[in-house]
């Protein structure tokens, strides 16, 4: 059984409960940022295999039309969208943690008012979700 005592009179972390927050928030964009950017491959492998069968002299006409139109427009582009929101994900969830912590730290208070990016992000996000749900519907 592992035991962890603080010596008398050593220095402990302050505010440690945030910072443990602020850690596991943090690792919960990068676990969705991966997750995004995994699913951003998938579709992209998945366009290139449809491609492929759409451009095989394997089928009949009407078969070879409906492959062409499930690698249309929107599911070209679709794949590297969600690679790139992954990305930006990772990205304003690290510039999050380090601002978070550097206020944590700051013996002031101050407001949790500055969210909008992640907003912003998570609605591009959900936006982006939808006109794939949409392509996949109605092709």
């Amino acid at each position: 059984m592992l035991q962890c005592h603080a010596r008398k009179g050593a220095p402990m972390i302050s505010a440690y409960s945030d910072h443990a927050a602020n850690e596991r928030t943090f690792l919960a964009w990068v676990r969705t940022g991966i997750a995004v950017i995994a699913f951003g491959f998938v579709i992209e492998k998945f366009n290139l295999f449809m491609t492929t069968l759409a451009s095989s002299a394997l089928g009949d006409v009407p078969h070879r039309l409906r492959f062409e139109g499930l690698t249309g427009m929107l599911g070209r582009y679709d794949g590297l969208a969600f690679i790139f929101v992954g990305v930006a994900l990772v990205v304003i969830a690290t510039i999050r943690f380090v601002r978070i912590t550097a206020l944590i730290d700051d013996p002031e208070e101050h407001s949790a008012r500055s969210v909008r990016i992640e907003l912003f992000v998570s609605a591009g996000l959900l936006i982006l979700i939808a006109s794939y749900s949409v392509f996949l519907v109605f092709s």
